[in-house]
């Protein structure tokens, strides 16, 4: 393959992760998405309930500067660094695909590395988010902004970079396609333009 790692930015909702997903398998490949965690946990010493708050808001401002454990670091910081640690070990084991995590920028370093970003229309995402994870809240557009709004927060205090700007990937796809035709599209970049199996 012309690239052997494969991270796969999303928006909540858009179907990102079942791309990635069935990436793994068309290309018969190791996936990581919360597998992440539990490395992380053991990677950092912290329980991986602690590793999965920590990736879901940092920590800034004045309660940063407050927040430190007993290796004098933020906890965020902390869990940061041992997912980079993992990211960083696994995509040397070989060929992976790796779901969120800022992997991308944790892997910049590497031309074997095919970055991707999966996005969606609002309206297909609250229809993926009602109807496909049965996920229930009384203003799911308000919802999926928050979340996103977190997920940029975080990707942009740890990487400066704006997360889901184009420049950031090598490849952007709406999964309005359909998420076999997006893993498919990736699959044939990753190889090299050639067909997918």
């Amino acid at each position: 393959m012309k690239y052997n790692i494969i991270t796969v930015g999303r928006e909540h909702g858009s179907g990102g992760r079942l791309v990635a997903k069935r990436l793994s398998e068309l290309l018969n490949i190791p996936f990581y998405d919360k597998e992440l965690i539990q490395l992380a946990a053991e990677e950092s010493g912290l329980s991986e309930q602690c590793v999965e708050e920590a990736e879901q808001k940092h920590i800034s401002g004045l309660l940063y500067s407050f927040y430190y454990d007993s290796n004098n670091l933020p906890v965020s910081d902390r869990v940061f660094l041992a997912q980079a640690e993992v990211i960083r070990r696994v995509a040397k084991e070989g060929p992976c695909v790796i779901v969120g995590r800022c992997a991308d920028y944790v892997l910049q370093s590497r031309d074997d590395c095919l970055n991707t970003f999966v996005y969606a229309p609002m309206e297909a995402r609250i229809r993926r988010l009602t109807e496909e994870y049965k996920s229930v809240h009384k203003d799911p557009r308000a919802y999926l902004t928050r979340y996103d709004k977190r997920r940029a927060a975080y990707y942009q205090f740890f990487t400066g970079n704006n997360w889901g700007d184009y420049r950031n990937y090598h490849l952007m796809l709406n999964s309005e396609i359909g998420l076999d035709e997006a893993a498919q599209a990736i699959a044939r970049v990753a190889q090299g333009g050639s067909h997918a199996k």
